[in-house]
Order: structure tokens, then C-alpha cells, then sequence
């Protein structure tokens, strides 16, 4: 990915992601107001579910909810849709040359756009709970841009094998579902034995999550060794998605 063909495409780009959401809220009432809907939804099911296990452990149980599902939410939409990006654009790769990450890159926008979205109702419902707002809460950017470079680090690798091995589509399905139970979304940490802490550690969505609550929920400092891993996770993910999607993509016109 090179910055000044990044910014000889941005209007393809552009032009891309307004394409990747048409197509995406097609014949929608409500559009990308779905996106703020859904996981509240879940939130208000989840939290009648669930109140009586944490609610006297978790301040706030809902807001703990919707911000589990914030993080997790942007990642598995953001990964898949990365993941049928070339697939989706096979005769226009045919055609003219284009840079070919610049399709996954408009698929990790529109899902910026619709976490953007379940933020401004994440803070909305903080404000109706009446939960304490502290300045540390603009340091929940951080964990937001790790997962937001993960993510596309992810969905590069992701894109890159499904053009050959089709059959990554349908597999990611029970990936996520694992990587959903194995992230505190809905749980507490402290209700696991601590083998099942150490497993749910090794869930990179983990640290995103935890300094994203820290942050936005409870005012704290960024624990360093938590940031660490998740600074590491992120260059190494994105790292692997650049090498191996720039080792295959001149293969995609063969196999697409």
C-alpha cells in the first residue's frame, strides 16, 4: 500500500464505500440506523437475560453489554465483508487495472460508518443510565484505531485466501462464533476459573475490549501490558494481511 496511490484512488475509494452501502441498505426503510438498532436490541434481551447472574457485579450491566458488542460487532463485520471483497468485484478486477485493496479498504470504511453510528448510541445510553463521564473516555479512540488496523489487517488475509479456498467463507462463520464466547462480551472475567481466563487472554479482541471499557466505562488508566499486546497484535496482523495479500493478488485474475 503505497500513501501516494492511496491518494490518486481516494475518489475510487469514495466511490466504493457509497457503492458498499447502497448495495448493503438496499430497499431499507431505516438504512444504517440498522446499526444502532440491532445491538441495542440485543442489549435491552441480553441485559432481561442475564441481570440476575451480574448485575450486582457489573455497574451498569448494559452499557457493559453494548460496549462488548460494539467491538465485537465492528470486527466480524468488518472482517467478513473484507473477506467477499474480491469475489464481489471480480468483473470490474477483470477489466481495468485497479488497486486491488482499495476494495477491502472501502468494506473496513463502511463498517467504520456503522460503528461511528453505534458509538454516538452507546454514549447516548451512558447518558440516559446517567453513568459517570470522566476525560479519559476520549482515550477509548485508541483501542478503536488498533481494532480498526487489526481488522484490516484481518480482512487483507481474509480476502486474499477466499478468492482460492471459497470454502473460508462458510468456516469464518464458526470462527467468529468461537471468538464471540471467548471475548467477556456478556461476561465477567472474574466469574471464569483462571485456566478459562488465560484461554479467553489468547482472544485478541480481549485487550481491545477491556481498554475500550476501561476507557469509555470507568474512567481508568490504559494498563500498559495490556496496551503492549495490543500494539503487538495489531502490527503483526496487519503485517501478515500487506505480505500476504501483496504475495497473491497478482493471482486473483486466475482464480477469481
Amino acid at each position: 500500500m503505497k500513501s501516494k496511490e492511496i491518494k490518486q484512488y481516494y475518489p475510487l475509494l469514495i466511490e466504493l464505500l457509497k457503492r458498499d452501502i447502497k448495495v448493503k441498505y438496499r430497499k431499507s426503510v431505516l438504512g444504517v440506523l440498522w446499526s444502532v438498532l440491532n445491538p441495542l436490541f440485543m442489549m435491552v434481551i441480553l441485559s432481561v437475560v442475564f441481570s440476575t447472574l451480574f448485575k450486582n457485579n457489573v455497574k451498569n450491566y448494559p452499557t457493559y453489554i453494548f460496549s462488548g458488542q460494539l467491538i465485537y460487532n465492528f470486527f466480524s463485520e468488518a472482517t467478513t465483508s473484507s473477506m467477499s471483497a474480491m469475489v464481489d468485484n471480480a468483473s470490474l478486477i477483470k477489466k481495468i487495472y485497479v488497486p486491488k485493496y482499495l476494495f477491502v479498504l472501502a468494506r473496513i470504511c463502511s463498517s467504520l460508518i456503522n460503528l461511528m453510528a453505534t458509538l454516538s448510541a452507546l454514549f447516548c445510553v451512558m447518558l440516559v443510565l446517567r453513568v459517570d463521564l470522566s476525560y479519559k473516555i476520549y482515550e477509548g479512540i485508541i483501542p478503536l484505531v488498533l481494532l480498526t488496523l487489526f481488522s484490516t489487517g484481518m480482512g487483507l488475509v481474509l480476502s486474499a485466501l477466499a478468492v482460492k479456498f471459497r470454502d473460508i467463507m462458510h468456516l469464518y462463520s464458526v470462527f467468529l462464533t468461537a471468538v464471540m464466547y471467548l471475548c467477556p462480551i456478556i461476561y465477567v472475567m472474574s466469574f471464569l476459573p483462571e485456566q478459562v481466563q488465560k484461554i479467553v487472554m489468547l482472544n485478541p479482541l480481549t485487550h481491545f475490549l477491556i481498554i475500550f471499557r476501561g476507557c469509555v466505562l470507568y474512567g481508568e488508566n490504559i494498563p500498559a501490558k495490556i496496551l503492549g499486546a495490543a500494539v503487538l497484535e495489531t502490527v503483526i496482523m496487519l503485517g501478515t494481511g500487506i505480505y500476504v495479500f501483496g504475495k497473491r493478488q497478482d493471482k486473483f485474475i486466475m482464480d477469481i
